[in-house]
């Protein structure tokens, strides 16, 4: 498995601006709460980057399923 990168700093301060924007003008909601997580704790961007990884990992690409028994 590849070794984590975080995103840029700005790119999580801008999210995280659009995220209390739209909070601002529409409320919060559990999408807004996911969010303000992930832009807010650099430990569940990382646990969330091990999930991706291993999700793409359990996936066998290339596997012609007509031949499997």
């Amino acid at each position: 498995m590849a070794e984590f990168k975080d995103y840029p700093a700005e790119k999580i301060a801008k999210q995280l601006e659009l995220v209390e924007k739209f909070e601002a003008e529409f409320g919060e909601n559990t999408k807004t709460r996911a969010w303000r997580k992930f832009c807010t704790d650099p430990e569940y961007r990382k646990r969330e980057w091990q999930f991706r990884q291993a999700v793409a990992a359990a996936v066998q690409p290339n596997i012609d399923y007509r031949n499997v028994k």
